[in-house]
C-alpha cells in the first residue's frame, strides 16, 4: 500500500468530479463550447450549491437531481458531464513532434536555462505551458511503442515533491524531456551561495528538516508507489537535482524518469518489458556525480534502489553541515590538494563523539537547533551510505524515520517560541 502522505488524491479527485458531473446535469445552460479547462476548477455553477461542512463535504447519497425530461437533452447534458470528467483527469504525455522542440528553443539558439557534462536546458513554452525542456544524449535507442509505453507509466505519477514529467520526443541520438517549470533554486545553491557563502535561505534547522522530509517523502514515493507493478530507481539524487521553491522552501525532486527514458537502464537482456521498472533487474552504463556513486554502482555499474539510498543520506549529511559532498583543499604543508568527503568528515565526528558534533553542523544556523535530534540525523545519514547495501535501510523506514524527527524538531522550536510558518526570498544578497 502507497504510505505517502504528500501524493496526489486521485480517488478525490475523481469523487470531486462525479458530484460535479452530477450537478451539470441539474444545472440549466451548459458551458459553451469555447470554455476553458480551467472552469472546471471554480466553476460558477456549483457556487454555494452544496454548503461544505468537516464531515460531509460532497451531496448527501439522497440527493435526487431534476433530470431532463426528454432524451435530447439527457444526451447534451451526458457529454457535458464527460467533457468536465475529462477535464478533471491527469492530462495524457506528449510526444512532441520535433519541430515544435524546434520553434519553441528557436532552433536551439535560445539561451540555455542550465547546462552541464550530460544535459543542456531551455525555459520555453509548449503546447501553452511554461516548462523546462532538458537534452540529453540517449544511451540506446527507444522506438516510439516503447517511448509511450514508458511515458504513460512514468507521466501517470503524481506527488508533490516530484516535478512532473509532461512528455518527450527524440531525434537522432538525443532525447528531449518536457518537465514542469517550478520557480526556485536547487539545494546546492541554497545551502552554498556562490555570491555570499555566509548566506543561506535555509537558515533555520526546521526549514532543513522541512527539505529532508520532502525529499524523503517523495524518493519513498518514486521507489513503492509511482507505477503500477513497476519500482523505480532515480539514479540522479543530488543536491543540484533538488529545487527548493521560493514561496514555501518546499522542496520538489527533479529528473524523475530521465534514467529510465534515456536508456540508462534496461533489462538484462537489452529488451523492454512489462516491468521495465523493476529494481532486481537493472543493468546500466555508468552515469553519475562524484561524492554521490554508492561504492558497488561504481564498481559494477549496477544500480538499485539502494543506490538512491546511499544518495539521499549524502544529501542528510550536506543538509546538517552545509558541506559539499566532495571539494578538494589545497595543502599548503604537501603541496598538493586534498580530497575531503562530506562522508568521512562525518564518520570522524561520530567516532570522536562530544563536542565534535556542535563544530561540524552547519554554522550559519547559529546553535539554534535540538542537539539530539541532529545527532539522530547524522546517525541515519551514516546508516544510509553504509558500504554494505544490504545493511542500509529501505526508503520507506527511512522517510518515516525523517518525518518523526521532522515532529520532534517542530516540537522543540514551538517549545522554545520559534515561528515555524515563514517565508524567505532567494534575491541575491
Amino acid at each position: 500500500m502507497c504510505k505517502s502522505k504528500k501524493s496526489t488524491n486521485i480517488i478525490n479527485s475523481t469523487a470531486t468530479s462525479r458530484s460535479m458531473a452530477s450537478e451539470s446535469l441539474k444545472s440549466t445552460p451548459p458551458p459553451s463550447s469555447s470554455s476553458s479547462s480551467s472552469s472546471f476548477i471554480n466553476p460558477p455553477s456549483c457556487t454555494n450549491k452544496y454548503p461544505s461542512t468537516s464531515t460531509n463535504k460532497y451531496p448527501s447519497t439522497n440527493y435526487s437531481p431534476n433530470y431532463p425530461s426528454t432524451s435530447k437533452s439527457w444526451s447534451f447534458s451526458s457529454k457535458t458531464s464527460l467533457s468536465n470528467l475529462k477535464d478533471s483527469l491527469p492530462e495524457n504525455p506528449h510526444i512532441y513532434d520535433f519541430s515544435e522542440i524546434s520553434k519553441a528553443t528557436n532552433n536551439f539558439l535560445q539561451k540555455p536555462f542550465s547546462s552541464s557534462s550530460s544535459s543542456v536546458s531551455w525555459r520555453c513554452s509548449l503546447r501553452g505551458k511554461e516548462l523546462i525542456l532538458f537534452q540529453r544524449k540517449l544511451r540506446r535507442q527507444i522506438e516510439s511503442p516503447e517511448l509511450q509505453q514508458r511515458l504513460l507509466t512514468i507521466c501517470r505519477s503524481h506527488h508533490s515533491s516530484v516535478i512532473k514529467l509532461l512528455g518527450a520526443t527524440t531525434s537522432g541520438n538525443y532525447i528531449y524531456l518536457a518537465y514542469e517549470y517550478v520557480h526556485g533554486a536547487n539545494l546546492a545553491t541554497c545551502l552554498r551561495n556562490p555570491q555570499n557563502p555566509s548566506y543561506t535561505v535555509l537558515s533555520s534547522w526546521l526549514s532543513r528538516m522541512q527539505i529532508a522530509t520532502d525529499i524523503a517523502n517523495g524518493l519513498d514515493y518514486i521507489h513503492h508507489c509511482s507505477g503500477l507493478n513497476s519500482e523505480f530507481v532515480h539514479n540522479h539524487i543530488k543536491s543540484l537535482s533538488i529545487l527548493v521553491t521560493e514561496d514555501s522552501l518546499n522542496a520538489k525532486i527533479c529528473h524523475f524518469g530521465t534514467a529510465e527514458l534515456c536508456g540508462e537502464v534496461v533489462g538484462k537482456e537489452g529488451s523492454s518489458s512489462k516491468n521495465f521498472g523493476r529494481s532486481n533487474s537493472k543493468v546500466m552504463k555508468i552515469e553519475g556525480t562524484r561524492g554521490y556513486m554508492a561504492p558497488e554502482f561504481q564498481a559494477s555499474g549496477l544500480t538499485t534502489q539502494k543506490c538512491d539510498v546511499y544518495a539521499f543520506g549524502v544529501v542528510i549529511l550536506e543538509l546538517v553541515s552545509g558541506e559539499e559532498a566532495l571539494r578538494y583543499v589545497f595543502d599548503e604543508g604537501g603541496g598538493v590538494y586534498k580530497r575531503i568527503s562530506v562522508i568521512e568528515r562525518a564518520r570522524e565526528v561520530m567516532a570522536v563523539g562530544g563536542g565534535e558534533l556542535r563544530k561540524w553542523v552547519d554554522k550559519r544556523m547559529k546553535d539554534s537547533y535540538p542537539v539530539e535530534v541532529a545527532e539522530k540525523m547524522l546517525l541515519l545519514g551514516l546508516e544510509c551510505v553504509d558500504d554494505d547495501p544490504e545493511k542500509r535501510p529501505d526508503m520507506g523506514l527511512v522517510d518515516g524515520r525523517v518525518s518523526r524527527l521532522y515532529l520532534e524538531s517542530k516540537n522543540w522550536a514551538e517549545k522554545i517560541g520559534l515561528p515555524t510558518d515563514f517565508s524567505v526570498s532567494m534575491a541575491p544578497r
